[in-house]
């Protein structure tokens, strides 16, 4: 039981892919403008890493070692192209205005990352919990970056109004300089609290 709550707990404070690992930041300085589009691509990314940890350590026991790296790639693009799907059906919008991003969750390496590290070597539920764990801690980064950028970029939080009317937008926060310079703030931020991840 303490090893499960571990496994859900590490990616999202301690261990959290982003601000500890600095994996799968190129997605977060490309769909964090709105956000709506980056609770999207969290969901996506969750949904992705959860599935294929599961899909694989059910296989894990089958794959030959020499085309372990094939099989997971194959795993992984089935579930992009099932959640891409699914939002072509049912958030056209937003699945038109994440582009190529969805289908660039195939190389990210978090999701391949917790398949080669955890799911290969674990049972079923402890994978799908540490790959939805992956996934929340990569998503809950791209919500904080998302929501700074919108609301200082654009005055609104999922499009609708939040600063006064006089406000004038920042040009400079939409563009991906600043969600870089935000990602290392939270970065900093984590680390500074964290005195584990403090080099001595």
């Amino acid at each position: 039981m303490a090893n499960l709550k571990e496994t859900i707990l590490n990616p999202i404070l301690k261990g959290n892919p982003i601000t500890v690992l600095v994996l799968g930041i190129c997605s977060s300085l490309a769909v964090t403008v709105q956000l709506k589009g980056a609770c999207v691509m969290a969901l996506s990314v969750i949904a992705v890493t959860g599935l294929s940890s599961l899909v694989v350590s059910l296989l894990r026991n089958t794959i030959p070692n020499r085309v372990r790296i094939i099989v997971q790639l194959v795993v992984v693009a089935m579930m992009v192209i099932l959640v891409d799907q699914i939002l072509k059906a049912f958030a056209y919008d937003v699945d038109k205005q994440l582009s190529v991003y969805i289908g660039l969750i195939i190389t990210n390496c978090i999701v391949m990352g917790r398949i080669e590290a955890f799911a290969l070597g674990n049972k079923p539920i402890p994978s799908l919990l540490d790959g939805l764990a992956n996934g929340f801690g990569y998503g809950l980064i791209l919500v904080i970056v998302a929501f700074f950028r919108e609301l200082l970029g654009s005055g609104t939080i999922f499009g609708l109004q939040v600063l006064p009317a006089g406000y004038v937008p920042n040009n400079l926060v939409i563009l991906p300089p600043f969600a870089l310079i935000l990602l290392g703030c939270i970065i900093w931020v984590h680390r500074a609290c964290d005195k584990d991840l403090q080099e001595k």
